[in-house]
């Protein structure tokens, strides 16, 4: 079984981050819902993967930013200054946490990278992008209407062969199967690797990547 491989077929297009000075600025949010009841589901793969990124790294503890909605964390990785952030508002307002963290920071909308989850794309695909539309997730569509719709987005597949008779609702607030929570571990550290492209490179390429052929 092959593990994140990059698919060459995919269409590469670039998207520069903005630079301040000598020094780039860039914001990682991860999107899911706060609250015990929510960890391990489908909808908060956005935050654990964001958890992932910052022990790997060793940012420090998250701090709960009441005014600007969210928990946060910064850290320097090479020449550019990262701050992972994970909205406090619920998914579904998103928006909100992430448009006032921009607005405090000066961080332009280029330089916000969205992590999360996507029905539309199957259980052991991630692909990336800059821009588009929705893809019925409730929380980028917050994003959208909050901070427009340029930003980058890391997109982690959870539709698992999701059952005709379950509700779309339901099943994203569902947690994985214990053969896809064989797969988390693999899928998290991919995502990580994605993200440290992303900071030292300067680019988002379109791509997709899969760990289950």
């Amino acid at each position: 079984m092959a593990l994140f491989q990059r698919n060459p077929h995919s269409d590469r297009q670039h998207q520069p981050l903005f630079s301040i000075g000598m020094t780039k600025t860039v914001l990682i949010v991860g999107l899911g819902n706060i609250g015990k009841e929510f960890e391990g589901t489908r909808h908060n793969i956005g935050f654990a993967c964001l958890d992932a990124f910052a022990k790997a790294h060793e940012f420090d503890a998250w701090t709960d930013k009441k005014d600007l909605k969210c928990l946060i964390t910064s850290k320097t990785l090479g020449d550019t200054r990262v701050i992972l952030c994970k909205p406090t508002t619920m998914m579904n307002l998103s928006g909100e946490a992430v448009q006032k963290i921009a607005h405090f920071y000066k961080i332009h909308h280029q330089q916000i990278l969205a992590v999360h989850d996507e029905l539309a794309i199957p259980f052991g695909q991630i692909r990336t992008r800059t821009g588009g539309s929705d893809a019925g997730n409730n929380g980028i569509k917050s994003l959208i209407t909050h901070i427009g719709p340029d930003f980058g987005r890391v997109r982690i597949g959870i539709d698992g062969e999701k059952p005709e008779q379950m509700d779309s609702a339901d099943y994203v607030l569902a947690a994985f199967t214990k053969e896809e929570q064989k797969h988390l571990p693999d899928l998290t550290r991919e995502v990580t690797s994605i993200l440290t492209e992303y900071i030292f490179s300067t680019q988002l390429p379109h791509d997709t990547r899969t760990f289950l052929t």
